[in-house]
């Protein structure tokens, strides 16, 4: 949960100021790392949620307030880099696929492997939130992980506030019924 208000600074006019991103980073990257950490471990999460200031840094000109807030604009940019880590790692393990058993034994990506596959941090939910759509993945991810409203969603994304709340549902129920069938079956 969220302690108080946040005080952030905000621009009238698109853009922030280099020296507002400190209040920014103490302010948010908590956050930040928390919905890091829920989606892809604790083990990247502090790199992410850094890259996820250097790019907010970097692009610090096109920030526009009048679109939204500070928050789901820093949102968005996880979002974003969360996706490219998984591209990434799918490559890599698709690459490990295509190895003999023995050399992936060897390797270090192979006894990375071996300690996420002896791992049994809640396999089922896993397995329901790894079988959503990406847009309903991240939606629902923000909102549980991230805490952000429907409002926010919509603004770290860029999509219509109606889409957020469709996404949500499908994700919910898809969720749901995949935890009940696999406990009943």
């Amino acid at each position: 949960m969220r302690a108080g208000p946040r005080t952030t600074p905000t621009a009238a006019e698109p853009g922030l100021p280099q020296a507002a991103f400190t209040a920014l980073y103490d302010e948010h990257f908590h956050d930040i790392y928390r919905y890091v950490a829920g989606r892809l471990g604790r083990e990247v999460a502090d790199d992410i949620a850094a890259d996820t200031f250097l790019v907010a840094l970097r692009r610090r000109d096109s920030f526009d307030a009048s679109r939204g807030g500070v928050r789901p604009w820093l949102f968005g940019i996880a979002t974003n880099l969360v996706a490219d880590h998984r591209r990434k790692e799918t490559r890599r393990y698709r690459a490990l696929g295509r190895l003999r058993r023995d050399e992936v034994a060897e390797s270090h990506e192979g006894q990375v492997v071996d300690w996420v596959t002896a791992q049994s941090l809640q396999p089922r939910l896993a397995g329901a939130i790894a079988a959503l759509s990406p847009g309903d993945r991240d939606v629902l991810l923000l909102n549980a992980l991230g805490e952000l409203s429907h409002e926010e969603i919509a603004q770290a994304l860029g999509i219509p506030y109606g889409t957020v709340g469709s996404r949500l549902s499908r994700a919910r129920k898809k969720v749901r019924s995949a935890l009940e069938e696999d406990s009943n079956g």
